[in-house]
């Protein structure tokens, strides 16, 4: 949903979140026409699946819903993976970090919060990441 949010600037209630998408997308940032490619992972992938993936990217919005404690407590894991394999020497552009954000979906529900907003500040501090907390 925040992904299509992204491209169409409208909000899908009705989705599946088990399926994977490559999201196509032209937008104007700082006067600059920028080319998006999409990877909205299934957040299922097997350990092999996900680096495959990370490797594949160029940016990362690193996504848990503040009402689902274990989506939060695979943000420092799946930062930790961009980091290692961004940084391998294996990488042609090994110099350069891709940019990655952390990000708190959900913040509208806040009865069924299980994850503070201070617990995603704390994370983004510890792994000098910008948070973002969204609905």
């Amino acid at each position: 949903a925040l992904t299509v949010r992204f491209i169409t600037r409208r909000f899908i209630g009705d989705y599946d979140p088990t399926l994977e998408m490559i999201y196509r997308h032209v937008a104007v940032i700082d006067g600059e026409m920028v080319h998006f490619e999409i990877l909205d992972t299934a957040g299922q992938e097997d350990s092999l699946q996900i680096e495959e993936k990370i490797k594949w990217g160029d940016g990362f919005a690193v996504v848990y819903s503040v009402t689902d404690r274990c989506s939060f407590d695979e943000v420092m894991r799946l930062c930790f993976l961009i980091n290692h394999l961004h940084a391998s020497p294996k990488r042609s552009s090994a110099a350069e970090q891709p940019p990655v954000v952390i990000v708190g979906n959900k913040k509208d529900l806040q009865f069924d919060r299980m994850v503070s907003t201070e617990d995603g500040e704390n994370l983004s501090k510890a792994l000098k990441i910008p948070f973002y907390e969204i609905s």
